[in-house]
């Protein structure tokens, strides 16, 4: 299974779908924005710390695996100079929608997170990059191309999954029950049987993969990040896990020279 191709598809459906990460920002929210009252999310329900972002926005950002029309026009309504790279074209469509109706100035283009080659090199102060590299099997290169991308001393904010979630079975915990079914690093690739694929792929659900916490914040470092900030979120409540822990975590890295 090509498994970017399949998470594209499934991805321009949660938008024909109207997924809660697929809704677009308001006018009224622009607008708010526009006057300094703003915020954005990476993970689930918090919102970014104010300090984690320059004090005037008048720099230059890449919104990475960030479509759907939320942080990107936010971000520009702001004051920043943003650039919005997802690779589901109707993701896209959404900040093309927000970026037309609210007058913003909004660079789209259509990308892997894990191949910014047509990116140059040292051209962002900041990169926002809200949960997504869950869908990709290997993540390494993610940080990777953020290093190359970002200016040094520029600022990655990320958002990403706890392993932990992919532990239990889905099912199980519909019905109230947390039952450990799988292993860490997860890959369905590896633990799910090819009906089990094939059913994934006839219901359009996307393919998800639970990265190692030294993976996802050792691999930061690694590729020449210090990592200076962090919390975690959960569902809101909306998950029976949200019971016992917080399933999302959040950083802030700044590359260094």
């Amino acid at each position: 299974m090509k498994i970017n191709e399949h998470n594209r598809i499934v991805w321009d459906k949660k938008v024909a779908d109207g997924v809660s990460y697929t809704k677009p920002v308001t006018s009224k929210m622009i607008e708010e924005s526009k006057k300094g009252n703003w915020h954005i999310t990476v993970t689930t329900e918090k919102p970014v710390p104010r300090e984690w972002f320059p004090i005037t926005l008048g720099v230059k950002i890449l919104c990475l695996a960030s479509g759907g029309g939320q942080q990107g026009p936010i971000l520009a309504a702001a004051g920043a100079e943003v650039t919005v790279v997802d690779l589901s074209e109707k993701q896209l469509e959404q900040d093309r929608f927000v970026a037309e109706r609210d007058h913003l100035q909004l660079t789209i283009e259509k990308g892997d997170m894990t191949d910014l080659s047509f990116i140059p090199n040292n051209t962002f102060d900041m990169i926002v990059h809200p949960v997504s590299n869950v869908f990709v099997e290997h993540i390494w290169p993610v940080w990777k191309e953020a290093a190359r991308v970002l200016k040094d001393g520029g600022t990655l904010i990320s958002g990403f999954t706890n392993p932990l979630l992919y532990l239990f079975d889905d099912e199980q915990e519909e019905k109230g029950i947390l039952d450990v079914k799988n292993s860490i690093p997860y890959s369905p690739l590896d633990q799910l049987s090819e009906n089990e694929l094939q059913l994934y792929k006839e219901s359009n659900q996307a393919l998800e993969f639970g990265h190692t916490l030294e993976d996802q914040i050792q691999g930061q470092i690694d590729a020449g990040f210090l990592i200076a900030g962090f919390y975690e979120d959960d569902f809101g409540g909306r998950r029976l896990i949200d019971r016992y822990t917080q399933t999302f975590i959040a950083t802030k890295a700044i590359k260094t020279k």
